[in-house]
């Protein structure tokens, strides 16, 4: 069987499958689930052409970084072929270890364990399938290798990760502040005392795509209404299973059920195999088919939630640089409790505030360094004349207020 594949993506045009191991991984069932994983959860009710799926980002992840190796090679840097299948291979998997609508729900379902850890899981496990063949790729996953480059390629602040999503993102939300020139940026890499660098005169190609990741964290990722349908979301898992531990009986999937009434931990996961396999089928479908069902459920709580979910009835929600006033919040519970005739506890499904953060680079963490003219390396943030960068990196703090649109 011929296993060189050529796949028609919307973003970059013809990329390659580039091995019979990477064809083999790609057919797996761990992989073939991200078909029914959204990359951006509810963005979708926001921005109705952000429906592209894990898949999608993994495959473009991949292409990439074959870009970037082909690039490092040509430079002088060494790399083997089997260094470069492991790297394709970590990138390739990077994500498989999602639950359905992505971040969305990463802390509902499990509790304690980032989507990271069970992607390290389930790696470990398709090592033991294909017989040792990804302990290379497991290392460079882990930041174990000894190449420090090549796992900065597939988790840094200037990883391949990040260049697929912005410019996936904004292909499929429409929103044009995300793109950046991910061609030029791979273009400049190059190695530099076993550490990724980018030539000087990359250096407004990586100004443009720091500014990008935080104007796209405004505009998408944190975009308010994404941020009322994701907590609505949230709020129904944390409804349901608050139904569920008290003993009613609600439709779920086998493998969606199998969470849902059992309080699963990071021990568990590591402990009892089935807790993984259950969660390797998971996808959007079981969600919400399950948030479907619940319209009708008997609980009023969770099937005004579900219906609000279902038709779109957003949470209003207010964004402020400072913590929303107690009393106006105590009022909008006050209101809750005698429209809904639920119990103080029993508000907070409609009335509620949270915080958000937003930042863009990370100074002191795996720092985005540039190769100067002189073979010397600085900093972005400090070989930048652009105050800009600054700003970038600060970690920005807001305060988010939600509450039903019925209220107030």
């Amino acid at each position: 069987m011929n296993k060189k594949k050529i796949i028609n993506d919307p973003v970059y045009g013809f990329i390659t499958i580039p091995s019979e191991l990477v064809f083999d991984l790609i057919q797996h069932p761990y992989v073939q689930r991200l078909r029914n994983i959204k990359q951006l959860g509810m963005t979708y009710l926001v921005y109705p052409g952000a429906i592209h799926s894990r898949f999608h980002h993994a495959l473009g992840a991949m292409h990439l970084i074959c870009l970037a190796i082909e690039t490092l090679r040509s430079k002088g840097a060494d790399i083997s072929e089997e260094e470069e299948e492991a790297a394709t291979v970590a990138i390739l998997l990077h994500d498989i270890g999602h639950g359905p609508f992505s971040h969305a729900l990463e802390h509902t379902i499990v509790e304690g364990i980032s989507h990271e850890h069970i992607s390290s899981l389930l790696m470990k496990k398709l090592n033991e399938e294909f017989n040792g063949r990804l302990t290379m790729a497991i290392e460079i996953f882990a930041r174990r290798h000894p190449k420090k480059f090549l796992y900065q390629l597939v988790s840094g602040q200037l990883d391949i990760d990040r260049m697929d999503y912005l410019n996936r993102d904004s292909f499929f939300t429409g929103v044009s502040e995300g793109v950046i020139g991910f061609d030029r940026i791979i273009k400049m890499l190059d190695v530099k005392d076993d550490h990724l660098v980018v030539e000087e005169k990359g250096i407004y190609s990586i100004e443009k795509f720091l500014i990008a990741r935080r104007l796209m964290y405004w505009q998408v990722y944190l975009h308010k209404t994404v941020i009322a349908a994701e907590q609505l979301l949230v709020k129904i898992l944390e409804r349901a299973r608050e139904l569920a531990s008290a003993g009613t009986h609600l439709f779920a999937t086998p493998d969606f059920a199998h969470f849902l009434y059992h309080s699963i931990t990071r021990r568990d996961f590591n402990s009892d195999p089935v807790h993984l396999e259950c969660f390797a089928r998971l996808d959007d479908f079981d969600i919400y088919t399950s948030v479907k069902v619940w319209t009708r459920e008997s609980d009023p709580i969770l099937s005004t939630l579900c219906n609000n979910l279902v038709n779109r009835k957003l949470y209003q929600v207010e964004i402020t640089n400072t913590s929303p006033p107690e009393e106006l919040v105590e009022a909008l519970a006050a209101e809750a409790m005698e429209r809904y005739h639920v119990d103080e506890d029993e508000a907070s499904y409609f009335v509620f505030t949270d915080t958000i953060k937003n930042n863009a680079y990370l100074t002191g963490n795996g720092n985005i360094n540039l190769l100067m003219k002189d073979g010397s390396v600085r900093d972005i943030a400090e070989a930048s004349d652009n105050a800009n960068l600054e700003a970038l990196a600060k970690t920005v703090k807001k305060y988010i207020l939600c509450y039903d649109k019925q209220l107030k």
